[in-house]
């Protein structure tokens, strides 16, 4: 499947609901959008294939878990060749949660999430700050998180065209 020459208005729609509810049984995706169920399985089949659909999430409240802080990292890398020993490093620091290649200021823009600020220390000092290649790093600790959504991908082709 290219880019996204073969995903219609249809597998739009399914994904669209899924991503706001992927617990939303597929025969009821199916009433909703006046298809069999036959016709989800085989469209979310289609996209699993095509790797537009990437894997399947439990969405969690951290805080409830005891993660009360999340952090954004600004990282410095010395050279840009040397993003991914980096990243090879960072992927093995569970409290690393996303991470991005980045444009503007900094070669790396990292979520992280720990229990409290000494926990953010020691993930800092211990462990991020030590890899090779890594120069400094910016934090910003997160106060609220104010939008968390799946973007909007069930406009119509007509809308798309325009």
């Amino acid at each position: 499947m290219s880019k996204n020459q073969d995903i219609d208005d249809l597998d739009r729609q399914i994904l669209s609901i899924l991503m706001r509810n992927a617990k939303k049984p597929y025969t009821d995706i199916a009433k909703q959008l006046f298809v069999s169920g036959g016709t989800i399985h085989v469209r979310m089949k289609k996209l699993e294939d095509a790797g537009v659909v990437k894997g399947y999430h439990l969405a969690v409240d951290h805080v409830k878990l005891g993660y009360d802080i999340c952090a954004f990292l600004g990282i410095y890398l010395d050279k840009s060749s040397l993003y991914d020993d980096a990243v090879a490093l960072l992927k093995d620091i569970p409290e690393v949660v996303s991470l991005h290649y980045t444009t503007g200021l900094y070669n790396i823009f990292a979520k992280i999430l720990c229990r409290d600020t000494n926990h953010l220390r020691d993930v800092l000092h211990d462990k991020i700050q030590k890899i090779p290649g890594i120069q400094r790093t910016e934090t910003f600790i997160s106060l609220e998180e104010g939008i968390d959504r799946p973007i909007n991908i069930a406009e119509t082709t007509e809308a798309r065209e325009v």
